[in-house]
């Protein structure tokens, strides 16, 4: 296998971005034709954990101070920073401001006075209620 492993990547090449294959289909990693085989749901909970990770390094490293937050409400955070990103998340100066401080209310009430909340709809208002409360919603 290990042989094989080898010479597939030597012919398929390693692409980490999407790309088009020689017959055109949107592909990615080594030669994994994404139009017509896609991935299974356990490669998509694979990438779903690397990149929480992602997101919970930087997330450290730029508010360190949020590793005293409880679990909940750090979950909270992080599914914020998962979809927004890290540049954004740092823009939200108040809301963030307002978590340091434990004002969970007004924190979860700048974050629903954004234009984030208008364009996710349903999922800020979760995230809101789950940093006010501290409880899984």
């Amino acid at each position: 296998m290990n042989k094989l492993i080898e010479q597939l990547k030597r012919h398929e090449g390693i692409r980490l971005k999407p790309y088009k294959c020689t017959a055109g289909k949107l592909s990615i990693g080594i030669g994994r034709n994404l139009e017509d085989i896609g991935i299974t749901e356990k490669e998509a909970e694979v990438l779903l954990l690397n990149d929480i990770e992602e997101a919970k390094k930087q997330l450290l490293h730029h508010m360190p101070w949020t590793k005293d937050l409880d679990e909940v409400r750090f979950s909270a955070l992080l599914n914020f920073v998962f979809n927004v990103g890290i540049g954004t998340t740092l823009k939200f100066v108040n809301a963030m401001g307002q978590l340091k401080e434990g004002n969970y209310a007004m924190a979860a009430q700048e974050l629903l006075d954004s234009r984030w909340a208008k364009q996710v709809g349903k999922r800020s208002e979760e995230i809101a209620r789950q940093l006010e409360t501290g409880e899984w919603q």
